[in-house]
């Protein structure tokens, strides 16, 4: 097996509700391995030591910290998704900025004809496109 690159997400607790969310959003996604902590481990028993989910072609892994750090997620890292057609651009951009942020609204921008940025209810910076 070659090199691999993946996304690897790091949360504090929201790592099973994160990974649930989005594969729910995406057609034919799916949750993949999933190891969690038990008693007496570093961290709270049932949290996500390490998971596996795959959107799409990507295999992204998170994993629940169980020490809080001074960071989060920052928006100069995120996920970019060219979506199918308008409607679901459009679907993308309300569930994934529900309860989050809005960093660029969905507009044309010249670089694309539809484009919007968002931070999800986790942090996590999304870039949806409509090529």
């Amino acid at each position: 097996m070659g090199t691999q690159v993946r996304p690897f997400l790091m949360f504090t607790g929201d790592a099973d509700a994160a990974m649930t969310f989005y594969v729910s959003l995406f057609p034919g996604s799916e949750i993949g391995d999933v190891v969690r902590y038990g008693a007496g481990e570093a961290g709270p028993a049932g949290t996500i030591m390490r998971a596996s989910f795959r959107i799409g072609d990507q295999t992204i892994l998170c994993t629940d910290s169980p020490p809080v750090h001074d960071f989060t997620f920052t928006p100069s890292f995120s996920l970019f998704v060219d979506c199918a057609s308008e409607d679901e651009l459009e679907r993308l951009v309300a569930a994934l900025s529900d309860g989050g942020a809005t960093l660029m609204p969905l507009d044309d921008y010249g670089f694309s004809r539809r484009f919007a940025w968002v931070n999800d209810r986790f942090g996590v910076s999304w870039q949806l496109n409509l090529p």
